[in-house]
């Protein structure tokens, strides 16, 4: 199985278009250390021919240009594309948005949480989607199921801890903003040839025992890599609420990430869905030293993991 890293920032991207924060007006002056970011995006495959992707970023369209297996062969049809199907693990903008980039009556099946799904039908701008080409697909969770032209390749998806997308937010529900069981959702990856699997959740807002089960014995685990610590938006003046309040899990803390999966059993740790805020995308920093301690890794663009 491939996976590739497509995008490694949360929404807005690295550098964010209205930010100031130390971190972007420092990799917009090329300070060393810190790399550009496009959007959370993934690409994986079995055959490297043929290819799921698990969220659309709303920068896809750059990520397939930078991506040559993304794009058609020099013997492929005039209109072609190696995308066979699309996963979304929720209705966030910076998850859903990309789908635009995929209209010009393209074959391809679209799978999310029947939540999820409604969502983007109440929304008349995905009709560019031709359903008479986009197959949209409700995925039952707890169950197995092979994506469209990706042979080998079995999805499961589980619930995750998380929240209703922000422009899906109903004030009057309560504390939770209308979240429900599907507005989130983790992936499990594995490939039906060898049995070996990786976890994609790249929105979380809390780790328990169901999910550290779920992830327990993974090859690789891509996690929520959004925020530092809970506060960090609200420290540096960039906003009014905490991670939690907007569906992550900060890293650091005691009831943070890194200490949360200390006991769970994986080969190799990524954190991705990473904030412009973050102190951890700066090479070299005490954050960063830390969390790589722990064993765990920071996504960037273009990285490949070969399972």
């Amino acid at each position: 199985m491939i996976i590739k890293i497509l995008g490694s920032a949360a929404g807005g991207g690295f550098p964010q278009w209205n930010c100031n924060c130390r971190n972007c007006a420092d990799v917009r002056r090329g300070v060393a250390g810190l790399e550009p970011r496009t959007q959370s995006s993934v690409a994986v495959s079995i055959d490297g021919r043929r290819w799921t992707l698990l969220n659309a970023s709303p920068d896809l369209r750059q990520q397939i240009a930078a991506t040559p297996e993304l794009n058609p062969g020099s013997l492929d049809a005039p209109r072609s594309s190696p995308i066979r199907s699309v996963v979304l693990t929720n209705a966030d903008v910076d998850h859903v948005a990309g789908l635009l980039n995929l209209r010009e009556t393209q074959p391809f099946a679209l799978y999310a949480d029947p939540r999820v799904l409604s969502a983007i039908a109440a929304n008349p701008i995905f009709n560019v989607l031709d359903e008479a080409y986009v197959e949209r697909v409700p995925i039952q969770r707890d169950r197995m199921f092979e994506p469209t032209g990706c042979p080998g390749l079995g999805i499961e998806a589980f619930a995750v801890p998380g929240k209703v997308a922000l422009y899906l937010e109903d004030e009057q529900a309560g504390s939770d903003f209308g979240t429900a069981v599907g507005d989130t959702i983790g992936l499990k990856l594995v490939d039906q040839r060898t049995g070996r699997f990786a976890c994609y959740v790249p929105g979380c807002a809390a780790v328990n025992e169901d999910l550290i089960r779920r992830m327990s014995g993974a090859a690789l685990v891509l996690f929520d890599g959004t925020l530092y610590s809970d506060d960090e938006m609200i420290l540096l003046g960039l906003s009014q609420k905490t991670g939690r309040r907007m569906g992550h899990i900060g890293m650091s803390g005691p009831e943070g990430s890194v200490a949360a999966l200390a006991r769970l059993a994986a080969d190799r740790r990524i954190f991705t869905h990473i904030n412009n805020s973050n102190p951890v995308l700066r090479k070299g920093s005490p954050e960063r030293a830390w969390i790589e301690e722990a064993g765990w890794e920071i996504a960037c663009d273009g990285m490949e993991v070969i399972l």
